[in-house]
């Protein structure tokens, strides 16, 4: 009886691609197969990818919106806090609660909250800072940035298994399929 050593665990498997036309090919091929956790690598940015692998929506959007009414708030709020509660002065006969007046600064914090919302929030969301990713242990990743085109499919994917994955790559003839350790 032979006993089977484990394997090491492994991010995912990767294949690597010579142009973008057939990673984007390889990735729509992968997502109508049922693999939902991907990702893709190109040295410069592909339209059509992020809608191959299943990138159709962020969370950014709603983030900006909520970081914009916040700031809204927040802005009309200390104008009436200030002009109406705390130190009310009646200048020319207008009323305390001048809401037009307070246009202009409710609009600035309406933005300023709004950028600071997108920017914190798209670190965030990209996971951000990330000084080590597990496709780096990929000798050949570094190409990534120059002339060759990568697709991942992760380990943590239900329908992930290591030889099927493997052949499933193998099947759009890539340059090389190789495995990502962690």
């Amino acid at each position: 009886m032979e006993i089977k050593e484990p394997l090491p665990p492994v991010y995912g498997i990767m294949a690597e691609f010579d142009n973008p036309d057939a990673v984007v090919a390889a990735a729509q091929k992968s997502y109508d197969a049922g693999y939902r956790k991907m990702d893709a690598y190109s040295p410069f940015p592909i339209e059509e990818l992020s809608e191959a692998v299943g990138f159709h929506n962020t969370k950014l959007p709603l983030i900006i919106f909520c970081g914009a009414t916040i700031g809204m708030m927040f802005g009309y709020g200390l104008q009436y806090w200030v002009s109406v509660i705390e130190y009310p002065i009646n200048i020319g006969g207008r009323p305390p609660n001048s809401w037009v007046a307070f246009i202009p600064i409710t609009f600035e914090c309406t933005v300023l909250f709004a950028s600071f919302a997108a920017v914190i929030g798209m670190i965030a969301l990209n996971g951000l800072p990330m000084p080590y990713h597990p496709v780096f242990n990929v000798p050949r990743f570094e190409l990534a940035s120059t002339d060759r085109f990568f697709l991942c499919i992760e380990a943590a994917d239900p329908k992930f298994d290591r030889e099927k994955t493997a052949e499933f790559l193998k099947s759009f003839h890539p340059r090389e399929v190789t495995e990502v350790a962690h």
